[in-house]
């Protein structure tokens, strides 16, 4: 393998290089380069000064996390930076794109920090469910101040160097274009002064910064291991202890977090994500389609969404409605939705403007002759959507990807009214679908591989996280869903409360309950709408205008700002149920409603991955990360299931009286997991 590390002299500077695309990582053959390089500059009495810059689009961008979990080549990350740190001669680091992760701790660890203005810097470990374990937490609080430090490490989001400038974390900007020259000026400037060890600095700040940053992210740090461990690493610099007892305790936290489920489940999340961008049976060679220009049939909350993906992506929009006032009400939305990102100041006023200038409204069908993707987001109705593609087949181009964006309905159904099954696919967004970043992309029998291979691509320029589903009721997600809310159902019947069974879904770490989800989607969402047949609890409340959050009614009440609270009238629906079917009564526990709840859908999962409608049991977690909120430290419900013990799991479905999918039953005998 070529040495990534080259250095070159520059009067008195020693300028060490590292070109180890595409990000940088601090892989073995980059620490021992590094290692070679500082030591032999360090030896040359010619050298006084050394910088440590990168080619390519960024300065280090992390450790390489193949790494991890594998015996570590020394020298380890932690020693190289101390090495440096320890260095007779001033190190200056030249940044320049995002110095993360152990990227950051470099910066640290060196004497002088130069950047250019558009570089970022970070700590994203916590995203992995780890801490900045080669000394982060410990030379941030001297560099950056105790606030600055925990927010960095407790939430990983970067920050850019015009704060890092004004906290002290690096000593000068660039130019743009002359970070190289201006580093070995800057080194030259520093010589007279001498190295400055990161470890000698004092803290700025106390432990009062840790509690405010606590506090204020108490809710985002809810039921995660990493921001707690990482917030308790910097207390320890905020409370004085010495540097090298800091360093010791920061890695113990390390190792506990290394070794830990929570961090173990969010580098498979970290990993199936790449993995669930590849298809199987298709080339990844697979030439693509263009996507120039996109038609959308629907305006509402979906179309739109769906809309200003590609609107902010820069790919313009024929937008189709069948009425003039749902046309213009859909626009306005999404020029309110752009205007209110732009207050907050995610975006600037004249991106509202570009994205809009892409919009085209138009109430003809026809105007999406000239696209190169059409997605149907119209509602879920069969004979609505085939009458749709039956003109779209018409009207598009040879060669345009038809597309709906259908959650439950048969794919190949849809594409077999069209004369070009091979170009049709489901394209799932979830809602909102500006917000959301799971799309689920379903594989007819007859989707052609390049349009398949297209529209994954296409998810990556929309930032979609994508996966690929295969055709059944639901596909992935709402599939496994359904098991789900089928049980909590009978629950209530047979003792427990909503409000029970919501309490242990969030207690697990999803974002809300069962009931707490269909008073949010509506109530009312599949009735049948006849108020005076009453078969089930939900038609019930349906009758009764409980259609959740919108009517301030449904398995719960709710005041003017939406906040719920237990309903003395769900509580009779439910009983009146209990009595008239005389359904048989017992206390509900905590542990049932898992098993009965969270255990189906894992055993709705194996059937998927059994039936083929899966590539792969990370795929489903995927699905479920992105699209449903299951709490990312659990890893998704098939990881979960393997961390519980798949054994487990099949004993606690067949005490309940499941029927237990052969893959599952097979692995589980076997001593298997789904994630090898």
């Amino acid at each position: 393998m070529t040495n990534p590390i080259t250095t070159r002299q520059d009067g008195e500077v020693l300028v060490i290089t590292s070109n180890n695309p595409p990000v940088n990582a601090l892989g073995a053959a980059v620490r021992q380069g590094l290692d070679a390089a500082l030591k032999a500059g360090l030896a040359d009495d010619g050298v006084k000064a050394i910088v440590i810059r990168c080619d390519g689009r960024t300065f280090f961008a992390g450790a390489d996390i193949t790494e991890f979990g594998k015996p570590m080549v020394s020298p380890h990350l932690g020693e190289m930076i101390d090495a440096i740190e320890a260095s007779a001669k001033p190190v200056v680091a030249a940044i320049h794109g995002t110095a993360l992760g152990g990227g950051c701790e470099v910066t640290l660890g060196c004497h002088y920090r130069i950047a250019v203005p558009s570089a970022k810097i970070g700590t994203p470990e916590v995203k992995l469910g780890l801490l900045p374990g080669a000394g982060g937490t410990q030379r941030l609080p001297r560099l950056g101040g105790v606030e600055l430090a925990a927010t960095m490490c407790a939430t990983g989001d970067p920050i850019t160097a015009k704060v890092a400038l004004a906290a002290g974390l690096i000593d000068r900007l660039a130019g743009e274009d002359t970070l190289e020259a201006d580093a070995i000026a800057f080194a030259q400037d520093v010589v007279a002064q001498g190295p400055r060890p990161t470890r000698d600095q004092p803290v700025k700040g106390d432990a009062s910064a840790v509690d405010k940053v606590a506090e204020a992210n108490k809710r985002k740090f809810r039921g995660f291991d990493a921001p707690a461990a990482n917030l308790a690493c910097v207390r320890k610099a905020a409370e004085g202890v010495p540097f090298d007892e800091g360093i010791a305790f920061e890695r113990e936290q390390f190792m506990k977090l290394m070794f830990g489920v929570q961090s173990a489940a969010q580098r498979h999340i970290f990993f199936a994500e790449r993995k669930a961008s590849k298809i199987d049976d298709v080339p990844q060679d697979t030439p693509l389609r263009p996507i120039r220009k996109v038609g959308v049939i629907g305006a509402g909350t979906m179309g739109g969404g769906i809309s200003m993906n590609f609107l902010s992506a820069g790919i313009p929009v024929t937008i189709v409605e069948m009425q003039q006032d749902a046309l213009d009400r859909g626009t306005g939305t999404i020029r309110k939705n752009y205007e209110a990102t732009a207050a907050k100041g995610r975006i600037k006023p004249e991106q509202v403007e570009q994205a809009m200038g892409l919009l085209t409204p138009t109430l003809s069908l026809d105007d999406l002759a000239d696209v190169d993707l059409v997605i149907e987001a119209v509602y879920e109705n069969m004979d609505v959507k085939k009458d749709i593609f039956g003109k779209l087949d018409a009207i598009c181009k040879p060669g345009a990807i038809l597309a709906s964006n259908t959650s439950y309905l048969d794919v190949n159904e849809i594409a077999a009214s069209t004369k070009r099954p091979e170009d049709v696919v489901g394209m799932h967004f979830f809602s909102p679908a500006n917000v959301m970043k799971l799309l689920e992309v379903v594989r007819g029998d007859r989707t052609a591989g390049d349009v398949l291979a297209t529209v994954m691509d296409l998810a990556k320029k929309i930032r979609k996280v994508a996966v690929v589903a295969g055709v059944c009721h639901g596909f992935i997600g709402n599939r496994m869903l359904m098991p789900r809310q089928v049980e909590a159902m009978k629950l209530l019947m047979e003792g427990a409360t909503p409000e029970q069974v919501d309490r242990v879904h969030v207690e697990f770490g999803m974002p809300m309950g069962p009931f707490q989800m269909s008073d949010l989607a509506g109530v009312d969402i599949g009735w049948h709408r006849d108020p005076t047949r009453i078969e089930s609890i939900r038609d019930a409340l349906a009758a009764e205008n409980r259609w959740g959050q919108k009517t301030k009614a449904g398995f719960y009440d709710y005041d003017d700002k939406r906040n719920p609270s237990p309903s003395p009238r769900v509580a009779e629906i439910i009983e009146d149920f209990r009595k008239a079917t005389g359904t048989p009564q017992h206390e509900v526990t905590d542990e049932e409603i898992v098993e009965r709840t969270l255990y189906p859908m894992v055993n709705e999962g194996a059937l998927i991955l059994e039936e083929g409608k899966a590539q792969r049991a990370s795929d489903i977690d995927v699905v479920w990360i992105y699209g449903y909120g299951w709490p990312v430290y659990r890893g998704g419900p098939m990881f979960w299931a393997d961390t519980e013990g798949l054994g487990k799991i099949v004993a606690g479905l067949e005490k309940h009286g499941f029927t237990v999918a052969k893959l599952l039953k097979d692995k589980s005998d076997k001593g298997e997991r789904f994630n090898q």
